[in-house]
């Protein structure tokens, strides 16, 4: 059985009266409960976060934004810091960059910017549900789309069209050909 000294050291017992709600596992957490996590996504952070760099390494910029699946491959991720697309707390950045934690990554790709605060590094590519909780999106909302009705879209089973039929299709879409001053 345990001794007051011990007590003292190592806190009150399960059986002592200590803080309300405490319990076996020591005084009780004042912070809000973390939200449920899906066990599978759960896994997937762990396993990143084994794959990621140990504390006080650091982390290409090219492979931070590929890893994290801003960009498709981490050639396109050079190829955007080469050309002045990617910038870290607003300098321009080279490809052998590194990245911190905190870190405001800017990258201007397929015609959108996207704005991303830094919140944990990996080196590994990983899922999208992981991905998305290595950063902050602070990205302004993407343009709306045009509504544009499609044009040229035939019925089926009206065979194939006309050269009158695909003349029109063309100035429909813009594609105008040779000009019936050029014959």
């Amino acid at each position: 059985m345990a001794s007051e000294g011990d007590q003292d050291r190592n806190g009150p017992g399960p059986g002592s009266a200590g803080t309300e709600g405490s319990g076996p596992g020591g005084p009780a957490r004042t912070a809000a409960p973390a939200p449920a996590v899906d066990p599978k996504v759960a896994a997937a952070v762990a396993a990143a976060e084994a794959a990621g760099p140990a504390s006080g390494e650091t982390v290409r910029i090219d492979s931070w934004i590929w890893a994290v699946r801003l960009v498709k491959t981490r050639s396109v991720g050079a190829t955007a810091c080469r050309g002045g697309h990617v910038r870290v707390n607003g300098e321009r950045v080279k490809p052998a960059h590194s990245v911190r934690v905190g870190d405001e990554v800017r990258l201007r790709h397929e015609g959108r910017e996207r704005v991303v605060v830094v919140t944990r590094l990996i080196r590994k590519r990983v899922g999208a549900p992981v991905a998305a909780q290595c950063y902050i999106d602070d990205s302004p909302p993407p343009p709306p789309r045009e509504t544009v009705a499609p044009i040229g879209i035939r019925d089926r089973g009206t065979g194939r069209p006309t050269k009158r039929d695909r003349r029109e299709l063309e100035r429909l879409r813009g594609m105008e050909g040779p000009s019936p001053e050029g014959r």
